[in-house]
């Protein structure tokens, strides 16, 4: 991405991209919601995740970076970090 995103600008592509792709409702999701417990997302889920965010940002969250995410906001954070 050229431009600089905000927090909230990612944390809603991340909100887009849950309820578009993982059929998840839109009131799940918050900040503090767990992807594995909260959202019932699944390793491959994960995965999947992680692809549109590599679409979405045009880089790449390392495997390391990746298994520390448990939340939402750990998934914003994450993302922000890269840009």
């Amino acid at each position: 991405m050229d431009e600089k995103l905000t927090k909230d600008t990612v944390y809603k592509e991340l909100v887009n991209i849950l309820v578009s792709d993982f059929e998840i409702e839109e009131n799940q999701i918050t900040p503090e919601a767990n992807l594995f417990d909260d959202l019932d997302l699944d390793s491959i889920d994960a995965v999947d995740l992680a692809v549109r965010v590599q679409q979405f940002t045009h880089k790449k969250i390392s495997p390391d970076n990746f298994k520390q995410i448990k939340t939402i906001d750990d998934v914003v954070n994450a993302i922000v970090e890269l840009l």
